[in-house]
């Protein structure tokens, strides 16, 4: 399967998307166990879901652009 063995290089400004994606579902999946975070359950949620769709987008784009050369 081709799709694993395509690599790419990222800026440290790319990771900051992904390094959100894993921050918010960290402390989605933290919530649960703390009552300190109830009040923000959507907002969490919120950023998580951008954060996915940003970090995907960035690496489907970085994929084909390198197909390319």
């Amino acid at each position: 399967m081709n799709f694993f063995k395509i690599k790419t290089c990222w800026s440290n400004a790319e990771f900051i998307p992904l390094k959100l994606c894993i921050a918010s579902a960290y402390l989605f999946i933290g919530s649960y166990f703390h009552d300190f975070f109830d009040d923000y359950y959507t907002l969490i949620f919120i950023i998580f879901g951008i954060t996915v769709v940003w970090s995907v987008s960035l690496w489907i784009h970085k994929m084909k652009s390198q197909n390319k050369q």
